[in-house]
């Protein structure tokens, strides 16, 4: 059908303001994708938040001894030992609680900007550019390579699906991190062995260093399982590995780089939720399995897409 057999909505909504500003910054659709992807899941934390109950607190801390003795059956209950080392380098353990109050946010936001230009807007603006020069393309995305947008928007559904599963997770299994165990007002039968651990609240102490996201009067404090801090981290680090390099005939430290990133960050991340107490080891396995089920099943998010069409239609707002 051509552009001008379109039905009558259609070509009202590609003139209207919004349609116009989206065709000139397509990116404002990715933050509208974004915002609904953290708020969605920032009020379920929060509903979760207020409805809690003493019932759910002692159940979190349950499930934190119940996970505490997995590991040591496992021989991985290292998170005292790690965070005693850290605790004896108080620069380092400074900088670690910054990098686990200020990376993981800012950091997701950097890789999903990062990502999307280069398999997105880089390759958009070179076909327009090829076009202006006179070449015809039916679907701009046919003409893209490998890495292009399909790459990005299934690791955005990805994230979408960790957090529907984290959310499903700590909303029927809460789960307390390690630095509530040692609460001061913690009486119950199980006291002694919870506070023997010794763990320590270093980012939300007097000298902390927390931040909004860490910081607020509807954060769940017992949603620790799965770590969705590590199991970003573990998709950025997969991202980045399987960056393709362009000049294949200097490879040698241009793929040692993108490697050595690929590994750092996630291992930054891992170290930071382990030595400040806010995660077990166990925590960040389930948030990589739970990334990995997030992968495999991110086409689910698809069957929203008709709903979607939908409501813009309704709007009369067509997306590029």
């Amino acid at each position: 059908m051509a552009a001008t057999d379109a039905p009558l909505h259609v070509v009202e909504g590609k003139n209207r303001l919004l349609s116009r500003v989206l065709q000139k910054l397509p990116f404002l659709v990715e933050v509208w994708y974004w915002a609904l992807i953290y708020w969605v899941y920032q009020l379920g934390r929060a509903v979760t938040a207020v409805a809690l109950q003493a019932t759910t607190v002692e159940t979190a801390r349950e499930h934190a001894l119940q996970v505490i003795q997995v590991e040591q059956r496992l021989g991985i209950f290292i998170e005292p030992t790690v965070q005693q080392w850290f605790l004896q380098h108080p620069t380092l353990m400074r900088w670690t609680n910054k990098a686990y109050s200020f990376i993981h946010i800012p950091g997701t936001i950097l890789y999903l900007i990062v990502l999307y230009y280069v398999t997105t807007a880089l390759p958009r603006h070179t076909i327009q550019e090829a076009q202006r020069a006179g070449a015809v393309f039916d679907n701009w995305r046919d003409c893209v390579p490998a890495f292009g947008p399909a790459v990005y928007e299934r690791r955005r559904r990805t994230m979408a699906m960790c957090n529907l599963l984290a959310f499903i997770v700590f909303t029927f299994w809460p789960c307390m991190p390690p630095r509530l165990l040692s609460d001061p007002g913690y009486h119950v039968a199980d006291a002694k062995e919870a506070k023997s651990f010794g763990f320590v609240d270093t980012v939300h102490g007097a000298d902390g260093d927390s931040s909004v996201w860490t910081t607020n009067r509807f954060c769940n404090q017992y949603a620790a399982m799965p770590s969705l801090h590590f199991g970003y981290s573990f998709l950025i680090g997969l991202t980045i590995l399987t960056v393709p390099l362009r000049k294949k005939g200097r490879l040698g430290w241009r793929r040692l780089a993108i490697v050595a990133i690929g590994m750092v960050y996630p291992a930054l991340i891992l170290t930071a939720i382990v030595a400040t107490a806010n995660h077990f080891v166990l925590d960040a396995v389930t948030g990589a399995y739970a990334c990995i089920l997030a992968w495999h099943f991110n086409g689910v998010l698809l069957n929203l897409v008709p709903l979607e069409d939908y409501f813009l239609a309704l709007v009369r707002i067509h997306k590029p």
